[in-house]
């Protein structure tokens, strides 16, 4: 940019925007908050020294980075954007786990309209979960789910097991 509107970085270190200012491509003056966040957690030197080491094509996408990681850690200064990734992996291995006892529940459903003579609950039970085993439904946590739930009881409900909270775990350990 250069010239008389200085760069978001610029203006926040209170400095003259020259022409061959690297951050001004990437952190325009309408956009202030994008470089003071990403400056406040990796420091305006550091990423001068991380857009000057990268190609010029790359540098875009390196700041798009940047302010992400930077966003996430502002919310979440221990983890970060890992925190939220960890997160979603959570929600998903729940959603998961609720989708293979729907399964399981459709199936029990769709044998007992099959079956017309009634043989005994156990042995129905375990023909289901081998079924399910077989047929590949839930992936490889499907045992511990059906373990956990009692496929067609008296009443034809499927009960779920208790969801678990959250638990942060460290990385390294």
């Amino acid at each position: 940019m250069g010239g008389n509107t200085p760069c978001a970085s610029c203006k926040l270190l209170r400095r003259r925007c020259a022409k061959e200012c690297i951050f001004a491509p990437y952190f325009p003056p309408e956009d202030p908050h994008k470089f003071a966040i990403v400056h406040k957690v990796f420091g305006a030197s550091n990423v001068s020294k991380m857009l000057q080491d990268l190609p010029v094509h790359q540098r875009a996408v390196a700041v798009s980075s940047l302010v992400y990681e930077a966003n996430a850690r502002m919310r979440d200064p221990v983890y970060g954007c890992v925190g939220a990734i960890s997160y979603l992996q959570h929600q998903v291995s729940q959603l998961q786990m609720q989708l293979a006892v729907a399964q399981a529940e459709i199936l029990c459903f769709q044998m007992q309209q099959q079956d017309s003579s009634s043989p005994s609950m156990a042995q129905k039970e375990v023909d289901e979960k081998s079924f399910l085993l077989q047929n590949g439904f839930g992936g490889n946590f499907v045992p511990h789910v059906l373990n956990n739930v009692n496929l067609c009881p008296s009443g034809n409900n499927v009960v779920f097991p208790q969801e678990q909270p959250l638990k942060r775990e460290s990385l390294w350990t």
